[in-house]
């Protein structure tokens, strides 16, 4: 895994979870880092980028829901 990849992933993904449930970045990242989002992220890279964002945003919005998230 190429890290730089990774992390232009991360942060793409952040966006547009962002401009899905209208939050800034910054909101995004806490969000995600406080729900486990960001280590789900990391961890299932290989399959999450290969789907479209709306997919991707959908799946960690579901897996940061089993942590307590509230997010839709």
């Amino acid at each position: 895994m190429n890290m730089t990849d990774l992390l232009d992933y991360i942060i793409a993904l952040i966006a547009e979870f962002a401009k899905t449930h209208g939050l800034t970045n910054q909101q995004a990242y806490r969000y995600l880092n406080r729900y486990k989002g960001l280590d789900f992220i990391e961890r299932f890279y290989d399959v999450e980028h290969t789907l479209s964002f709306e997919d991707a945003v959908e799946d960690v919005t579901n897996y940061c829901q089993r942590f307590g998230g509230t997010i839709a």
